[in-house]
């Protein structure tokens, strides 16, 4: 394959790559929900290791395992952080409405774009 090609091979993997990605962040919050509803704790060590074996089982390369792990650790910490945004946006919303109209309490922006 030529140099452009491979490049547009890879905008192609990127583009499917953000797709997965917001399809797992979608899950991530709707995992955040359930937590909150059952008081379960955001963070999950047993669970991110299991994770981590998870996708370490299913490398087969290139790319080494300790580096697979290092891009997991990012994804989860930033999916943990959407949850913990959404919880509290989610709280400081239903604060607002309990407070009541005409109060001047708005729910503070998460930074998704729309």
């Amino acid at each position: 394959m030529t140099l452009e090609e491979l490049r547009k091979q890879i905008d192609e993997l990127d583009r499917q790559l953000v797709d997965l990605l917001n399809e797992r962040a979608k899950a991530a919050i709707q995992i955040g929900h359930l937590k909150a509803a059952t008081s379960l704790p955001v963070y999950e060590p047993a669970r991110e290791k299991l994770v981590f074996q998870n996708v370490r089982a299913k490398n087969k390369g290139p790319l080494p395992d300790i580096e697979l792990t290092h891009i997991y650790e990012r994804v989860i910490d930033v999916m943990r952080a959407l949850q913990r945004n959404e919880l509290a946006s989610e709280r400081n919303a239903q604060a607002a409405s309990a407070a009541g109209p005409g109060t001047g309490a708005q729910a503070p922006e998460t930074g998704n774009k729309q």
